[in-house]
């Protein structure tokens, strides 16, 4: 069978838990290139042994960022490119949606393709609650992804935080999912959004751009809704019927609550001290 003339663009840094099973579930696409930030762990080496390109990516602490400087520096075979996470891997149904659009004339193509995530949570598929669409897909002559000016904002680092990348023309929703399933402990998953907290708080208090402008328009009609944390869990648990997942359903929901939760916390911390400093 011809492979799918897309370069899949691996993100990792230790991510030896889950990377051989991303890698093999990739097998329909022409190109896979791991872009591995200096991992300490056995990362590139099991990369390198399923055959597949490891590039290297040190952040100098300025702009770009991690995925806008592949778009700019990579050697690629293609000019569609799918981005992934190493604890995300494409439904059988998501690989014939990319086959089949990039048979399409290359006039009638979109900019980018936006994909569907579905999330694990305390070991557990999620069929229900809040769903995410993830910008993945992109031909990198027609995408960036725009400055928010938070280089001095803790919690991201070299990664570009929670907006979607630009695109000169108009974008499609492809059928099928991007199975997130993430094999770490659940307190990396606490680990993380502390960190995503302290982000999305500091931009909320400094003079950055704001990147909800850049977010879905489900996420910039969010960022307008009072008594966040109330307001998601009923969202995603009552409302999105994610009690019907069960005890993750619950977890999930209370978690993402908790993680609104910290933002709005920390945004008045913040606010609190910058009027000390009067």
């Amino acid at each position: 069978m011809k492979q799918i003339p897309v370069t899949v663009l691996v993100q990792t840094k230790n991510e030896a838990v889950g990377i051989a099973s991303c890698l093999a579930s990739l097998d329909d696409f022409d190109e896979v290139i791991v872009v591995d930030s200096n991992s300490s762990d056995s990362t590139a080496e099991i990369a390198r042994a399923a055959g597949v390109e490891v590039v290297n990516f040190t952040w100098n602490g300025c702009y770009p960022k991690k995925k806008q400087w592949q778009l700019e520096n990579i050697t690629a075979r293609h000019d569609w490119l799918l981005f992934l996470d190493a604890d995300e891997t494409p439904s059988p149904e998501l690989v014939n949606s990319i086959r089949s659009a990039m048979n399409r004339r290359p006039d009638d193509l979109p900019s980018a393709f936006d994909l569907h995530l579905l999330y694990h949570f305390s070991g557990q598929a999620l069929a229900h609650g809040h769903r995410v669409v993830k910008r993945a897909l992109v031909n990198r002559r027609e995408t960036w992804f725009p400055v928010v000016d938070d280089l001095n904002a803790p919690g991201m680092g070299e990664l570009e935080g929670h907006y979607q990348p630009l695109v000169k023309r108009r974008t499609e929703v492809l059928k099928g999912w991007l199975d997130h399933d993430d094999l770490d402990p659940v307190r990396t998953w606490f680990d993380r959004h502390n960190r995503y907290s302290d982000w999305e708080a500091y931009l909320a208090r400094s003079r950055a751009t704001s990147p909800d402008q850049f977010r879905s328009k489900q996420g910039r009609l969010f960022s307008k809704v009072p008594f966040k944390p109330l307001a998601f869990f009923v969202y995603s648990y009552i409302a999105r019927l994610g009690f019907l997942d069960g005890r993750a359903g619950f977890d999930y929901a209370f978690a993402l609550a908790g993680y609104y939760w910290q933002i709005e916390l920390k945004t008045r911390e913040a606010a609190r001290d910058a009027g000390r400093k009067r």
